[in-house]
């Protein structure tokens, strides 16, 4: 615990300096925010566009589709603040820049989170803040701490596909094909109801790659909508502790390509 505790100071202290040093030119990080802020923005107006066509989306209104683009756009934001870094583990590797990282008496994964802070994150969490607070119903003090689980379990499963990935860079040195694909996967399927897809994308999209756990299953839940899920009731409450399991492994393989890391040099 006493270790932990340490970590979590080390973290904060490295995190507090990485933020003063990308505040130092303002208007570059007000253009970045505001830049995440349009564009996440624009995404949703085209839902917007699309939900005054048709009355509803697989059974879906505008407020609820508002409710879960918000709620995924949040996850995402909390998972990508923190390890936005690990985006250049391909470069860290082939310059021999993760030498140095593994030479330093801390834990190597704090090390790379603290190398960058993402400024368009912080216009992504604004955004899909807003839409969780104008689209989310009234609800009961157990439901709003059941939301506050699932944005936290969201970002676990989001990250613990971008810890995965860079653990790849180690022996692959080249992941970014793949970084694109899956990104662009989490970001166009799982701002929408896995039922408007077909019966194999919806069964890959929940069990092969977990998007539908992201926002789409627990926003099912907080919505009322569970009975429709093709999963059953305990994993659909469950699935906060989805995350939390996704990215346990997620670091566990992290930690084995470690200790089996061979430097470009050797």
């Amino acid at each position: 615990m006493a270790e932990l505790a340490r970590t979590l100071r080390l973290y904060w202290r490295l995190q507090r300096a990485t933020m003063r040093g990308a505040l130092q030119y303002r208007l570059n990080a007000l253009i970045g925010i505001a830049t995440g802020a349009v564009y996440q923005g624009s995404g949703f107006a085209f839902v917007w566009v699309v939900m005054h066509t048709f009355a509803s989306m697989a059974g879906w209104t505008l407020q609820e589709i508002a409710f879960l683009y918000g709620l995924r756009l949040t996850a995402h934001a909390l998972c990508m603040l923190p390890l936005s870094s690990l985006i250049f583990m391909e470069w860290l590797v082939r310059e021999g820049e993760l030498d140095r990282v593994l030479l330093r008496p801390l834990n190597p994964l704090l090390q790379i989170m603290t190398k960058r802070m993402g400024i368009g994150q912080v216009g992504d969490l604004l955004t899909g803040l807003v839409l969780l607070f104008v689209a989310a119903p009234a609800w009961s003090p157990p439901m709003a701490a059941l939301c506050l689980l699932a944005v936290v379990g969201g970002a676990l499963v989001e990250a613990s596909v971008h810890l995965s990935l860079a653990s790849l860079s180690m022996r692959m040195l080249d992941t970014g094909a793949l970084r694109v694909f899956l990104d662009d996967v989490f970001s166009k399927f799982g701002s929408y109801p896995m039922s408007v897809f077909g019966g194999v994308t919806q069964w890959l999209l929940t069990f092969v790659l977990p998007v539908a756990f992201v926002a789409y299953v627990p926003a099912s839940v907080l919505l009322g909508k569970a009975a429709s899920l093709n999963v059953p009731a305990f994993v659909a409450y469950g699935s906060p502790l989805l995350g939390l399991a996704l990215f346990t492994l997620a670091y566990r393989f992290w930690c084995h390509q470690l200790r089996h890391y061979q430097s470009v040099g050797s």
